[in-house]
């Protein structure tokens, strides 16, 4: 599909389109059911040109599972523990965790807790999750988001254009949580009368997959609309925005 809004922006990864769907896409890459995968990982494929899907039996991980609209895909697990102070767990299906001295980006459990407990737990109402290049989805097809590598230059853009028609303060926001998890975070922004976008990929134990100078920021599908209705007419087409483009 064509896209003004992502020819004004000079992007360096491919945008990404995440559907909600009962069809499962053929040659797609899926995790094996009951294997341990990254979520992120799978979406930075994506940006290579590969399409992903996932179910409720392939989400790779619980942060996974919860970050793509499975439900509660924590319970029986202990993602307190493994967030926080660490530990070694025996989980319901058999296996052992040792978690170390935890991963310490939570104080203590009960910390980690009350943030399971804000989370914006989604039932999504379909049987799988897609994945795969804007620029390859079906002219029949709408994408639930829009999920987009940025760097801070067109982050700003993309902040600024939020703004453009609503006159609001707060067009974006910025949740704490997994790489993958702005996904879930996006959903819900969905469900509001003006979404916000959703910067993300904060997560320090999933950095490392993409340069430095790159966040995520995931659009609902009615925001990402208005956004590309308003390049044209928008500072997007003026001097300090091209200057600015000129140097990505």
């Amino acid at each position: 599909m064509s896209s003004a809004l992502l020819d004004a922006l000079n992007l360096s990864h491919r945008p990404l389109a995440i559907r909600l769907t009962d069809e499962r896409p053929h040659d797609a890459l899926q995790f094996k059911a009951g294997r341990w995968g990254c979520v992120a990982a799978m979406l930075l494929a994506a940006t290579q040109g590969k399409t992903a899907v996932f179910d409720r039996g392939t989400f790779g991980c619980p942060g996974g599972g919860t970050g793509l609209g499975f439900g509660r895909a924590y319970e029986g697990f202990p993602i307190e523990c493994l967030l926080s102070t660490g530990g070694r767990f025996d989980l319901p299906d058999g296996q052992v965790r040792d978690f170390g001295a935890g991963e310490r980006f939570l104080a203590s459990p009960e910390v980690a807790r009350r943030w399971v407990a804000s989370l914006p737990i989604r039932e999504v109402p379909t049987d799988y999750v897609v994945v795969e290049p804007l620029d390859q989805l079906a002219p029949d097809a709408t994408p639930a988001l829009v999920w987009l590598l940025v760097d801070p230059d067109q982050l700003s853009a993309l902040v600024y254009l939020a703004g453009f028609r609503r006159g609001a303060a707060e067009t974006v926001t910025a949740p704490w949580g997994a790489a993958c998890q702005t996904i879930l975070f996006a959903l819900a922004e969905a469900d509001r009368p003006e979404p916000r976008g959703v910067i993300g990929f904060f997560d320090i134990s999933q950095r490392h997959r993409i340069d430095r100078d790159l966040l995520s920021l995931t659009l609902p599908w009615a925001l990402y609309r208005d956004l590309e209705a308003d390049v044209d007419a928008s500072f997007l087409r003026t001097e300090p925005w091209l200057r600015l483009r000129a140097r990505s």
